[in-house]
């Protein structure tokens, strides 16, 4: 079963993201902000196969988190889906530009996440052909 690391400071979201990603069949570990995620990914490595990231966190947040995983070569080319409630086009771009995958706006439905889900998973698949 896949795993994907659920990232964001509010529990209560945790726990719903957990929720949506398991009824789409993956195995849900989670972190409190992007330092968490980072111990997180490295204690799981190689089992974590899809990260989820709020933006804003205390600690270190989304962005930065998307940074430093794309600088790691273990992890550079981990599927990341911002999930947040920026959604400005600066903010996109922003994201887009730290190289994550794809962006999802707070609130949504799980059908909508399970199909970004799934356009990330098809992306990654094609460019690793």
């Amino acid at each position: 079963m896949a795993k994907a690391l659920v990232v964001d400071d509010s529990k209560t979201m945790r726990t719903i993201l957990g929720k949506m990603l398991v009824g789409i069949g993956y195995e849900v570990c989670q972190a409190g902000n992007g330092r968490e995620a980072l111990e997180v990914m490295d204690r799981e490595y190689p089992d974590v196969s899809l990260v989820l990231a709020d933006w804003n966190m205390p600690e270190m947040n989304g962005l930065d988190l998307i940074k430093i995983v794309r600088s790691n070569p273990l992890y550079s080319s981990m599927p990341i889906l911002m999930i947040t409630t920026r959604g400005t086009e600066h903010d996109v771009v922003e994201a887009l530009q730290a190289k994550v995958n794809s962006y999802i706006m707070k609130p949504f439905t799980p059908q909508e996440l399970k199909e970004k889900i799934e356009g990330i998973l098809k992306t990654v698949q094609v460019s690793a052909v």
